[in-house]
C-alpha cells in the first residue's frame, strides 16, 4: 500500500531528497538529437519535478549516472599520483524496470567479475533507485520477452496519475523524508507492461554454425561502425584508457588518466600488437555483439545480458533492426534443429 501525492506534495518531497542526493532522471535536451532540430532524452541532474520526462523512453540509458562517459581515475606527475575525491553527495536515480535489471548486469561486471572496481563501487554503494512505472511498451521494447518487465531491489516506486503521483517508498532513508507530508492511502497501480512492442524470439540453443551464418554478411555493408548501439545500451561495459598530458607545466610531465567508454562495433577495438585484429568486418562485429548479448553471457552467468530496452535499434542511423536479427537467428536455430540449412 502506497500513497497518492498531489504535485505540490511531490515537489516538497523531491526538495527534501535533494538535500542528501543528486537526483538524476530522464530529461529533454532541446536540439541535441541525431538529426537537425530534434531533441534527445537522456539522463541529467534535475532541479525540479517538471524536468522529468515520464511519457517517453530515454534515448540513452541510466548508466551514465553511475558510470561517466569519461572518468578521471588519477592525476599524475613525475613523482606522485592522486585519486580524485569521491562525489560529495549520494545519487538518486529514476529508471525503468528494464534498467533496474540492467543494474544487475553492471554490478556483475564491475563488482563480481574479478576484483571490485573501486570507482564504480564508491558511487554505486551510496546510490538509491526510484522505479518509474510503465503503462505501455515504448517503440522497439521487448522486456517481457527477456523477463525484465518486472524487477526487485528498488528503493521507491513512482507512477504518475494525471496531476498526482502514486508513491511507494520501502527504503527507510527515503521514506523518512516524507514525514509530515500529508498524502492519502492508495492501491498500487500496474507496475509493469505485460506485452512487447515488437515480437521477439530468443533461440533456446544456437546452431553449431551460428558464427558462420550468412545473415551476418548482411550487416557488413550496412553497419557503419559508429558504436552508438553500445553507447546507449544499459548493459555494455567496455572501456578504453586515455592519458591526457597537461602542457602548461614543465615539459608536460603531468596529467591524468581517464577511463572512457568504448565500443566493440568500432573499427580497431580488437587491434593488438603486431597488427593483429580479430574482427575487421562490421558483420563480424555485429555477430560478436549479438551472440554475447543472448548466448555467451548467459553461458557464464545464467541469464541474458540483453534486457530488451530496444535502444540500440532506436538509435541506429542505418536503421539496423536488432530485434529482426534476433528473430532471424531464432529461425536459423529452428531450421538447423529440423535438419535444414541457413
Amino acid at each position: 500500500m502506497g500513497k497518492l501525492w498531489n504535485r505540490h506534495q511531490a515537489r516538497l518531497l523531491l526538495a527534501r531528497w535533494q538535500e542528501t542526493y543528486d537526483i538524476y532522471a530522464p530529461v529533454r535536451m532541446p536540439g541535441d538529437g541525431c538529426f537537425s532540430d530534434t531533441d534527445t532524452v537522456r539522463y541529467g541532474l534535475i532541479d525540479s519535478l517538471e524536468e522529468i520526462v515520464w511519457d517517453q523512453k530515454s534515448d540513452y540509458s541510466f548508466k551514465e549516472a553511475l558510470l561517466p562517459i569519461s572518468e578521471t581515475l588519477f592525476y599524475f606527475t613525475d613523482d606522485n599520483a592522486s585519486v580524485p575525491e569521491a562525489p560529495k553527495k549520494k545519487r538518486l536515480i529514476f529508471l525503468r524496470s528494464c534498467e533496474m535489471n540492467a543494474l544487475r548486469r553492471l554490478d556483475q561486471m564491475y563488482l563480481n567479475n574479478g576484483p571490485e572496481d573501486f570507482y564504480y563501487k564508491r558511487i554505486r554503494q551510496d546510490a538509491r533507485f526510484v522505479l518509474m512505472g510503465c503503462d505501455t511498451p515504448f517503440a522497439s521494447c521487448f522486456c517481457a520477452s527477456m523477463g525484465t518487465n518486472t524487477c526487485e531491489g528498488y528503493h521507491a516506486y513512482v507512477h504518475p496519475d494525471g496531476d498526482r503521483f502514486y508513491l511507494d517508498i520501502p527504503d527507510r532513508e527515503l521514506a523518512a523524508c516524507a514525514d509530515g507530508l500529508a498524502a492519502e492511502d492508495a492501491s498500487q497501480p500496474v507496475k509493469s507492461v505485460t506485452k512487447d512492442a515488437v515480437s521477439v524470439k530468443i533461440p533456446d540453443a544456437l546452431p553449431e554454425n551460428a558464427a558462420t551464418l550468412d545473415l551476418w554478411k548482411d550487416y557488413s555493408s550496412r553497419c557503419i561502425s559508429c558504436g552508438r548501439c553500445n553507447f546507449v545500451c544499459p548493459t555494455c561495459t567496455c572501456f578504453t584508457m586515455q592519458d591526457l598530458f597537461y602542457r602548461d607545466n614543465d615539459h608536460g610531465r603531468a596529467g591524468e588518466r581517464r577511463r572512457v567508454w568504448a565500443s566493440c562495433q568500432v573499427d580497431g577495438y580488437t587491434d593488438m600488437a603486431g597488427g593483429i585484429c580479430f574482427r575487421k568486418d562490421p558483420g563480424e562485429r555485429m555477430r560478436f555483439k549479438v551472440l554475447h548479448k543472448i548466448s555467451d553471457y548467459k553461458k557464464r552467468f545464467g541469464y541474458h545480458m540483453c534486457v530488451g530496452c530496444g535502444r540500440c535499434e532506436n538509435i541506429c542511423p542505418e536503421y539496423i533492426s536488432y530485434t529482426e536479427c534476433l528473430n532471424r537467428l531464432d529461425a536459423a536455430a529452428r531450421s538447423s534443429a529440423e535438419g535444414g540449412e541457413q
